[in-house]
């Protein structure tokens, strides 16, 4: 005689379909995220693989009516430009980040820096342009690398330091407790154990942030102005990825709208790279120290 509380087969019927149901909509979803980007990543590649070539990483732009050319200078002034917005950004956003978790909790500072950091990232970038073309360019006198890394690190500030912060708040109390427990000073148990412990959230929200700047045109226009030359001095304009594929998008020539598709190609291709790359050399570092 079967069991009062063993499920009909009704019931059984009914889970299985709920089960399968919630399984088709969470894979529905996932299609209907990923699949823009695929769709995105596959025209970029049908419209500009074509246009790439060795005279493509070798060369300068060449001027209208002269066939051939390159943007060199633009991926070279792109990985200046982003390596000096990381100097920057970096530091500043973990540094906040960690203040906010660890030793600013319940502070009105505190508070005020987790709202500015809030309004910054809806701060729209070509605002962040303008207010460094006042407080950088113009001071200077002249539009300069220095001046987009600038803007390019500021922007990158507000989304590392919410991350860290997050990622931080995540770390149980009790692995503080312990390293405090062992006599470990509490600056040094934040450094070496707490953000040890939180560093793949936190590489992730500085590589977020990276891919953030990476392609933005608007504040570049009020800082870095661009460069048709080779160029790499921090205190004078330099050439850009997105600034180039910006001018070439706008004209009126076939053979520049060619360069434009080959170059968001490449813009694309490096982004992904360079956090992969990141990402695979901190995993590494994370795995070694916890083994």
């Amino acid at each position: 005689m079967p069991s009062r509380y063993q499920p009909s087969a009704l019931h059984r019927f009914r889970r299985i379909a709920a089960n399968q149901l919630a399984s088709a909509l969470a894979i529905a979803s996932t299609v209907i995220v990923v699949a823009p980007l695929v769709a995105i990543f596959a025209y970029l590649l049908f419209k500009g693989a074509s246009s790439l070539n060795l005279a493509f990483f070798t060369q300068t732009p060449k001027p209208v009516g002269e066939p051939g050319g390159g943007m060199a200078n633009a991926i070279v002034g792109s990985g200046i430009l982003l390596a000096l917005a990381s100097a920057i950004g970096v530091p500043i956003g973990i540094g906040g980040g960690i203040y906010l978790a660890e030793f600013g909790r319940g502070t009105r500072l505190a508070n005020f820096i987790r709202f500015t950091a809030d309004v910054l990232n809806g701060v729209p970038s070509i605002v962040m342009g303008i207010a460094i073309y006042a407080l950088v360019v113009l001071p200077q006198k002249h539009f300069s690398a220095f001046a987009g890394g600038v803007a390019l690190g500021i922007m990158m500030v507000p989304t590392i330091t919410r991350t860290t912060e997050e990622m931080l708040l995540m770390v149980p109390h009790s692995v503080r407790e312990a390293a405090l427990g062992l006599g470990v000073p509490n600056w040094r148990s934040v450094l070496s154990i707490t953000l040890k412990t939180a560093s793949p959230g936190v590489i992730t929200g500085c590589m977020l942030a990276f891919a953030r700047v990476a392609g933005e045109t608007a504040p570049l226009l009020f800082t870095a102005l661009g460069n048709e030359f080779w160029s790499t001095s921090l205190g004078e304009p330099i050439a850009a990825l997105p600034l180039q594929i910006y001018v070439y998008a706008i004209s009126p020539y076939n053979e520049w709208h060619r360069l434009a598709w080959a170059g968001a190609l490449v813009l694309i291709l490096l982004i992904v790279l360079s956090v992969a790359l990141v990402r695979y050399v901190t995993t590494r570092g994370v795995l070694k120290g916890t083994a």
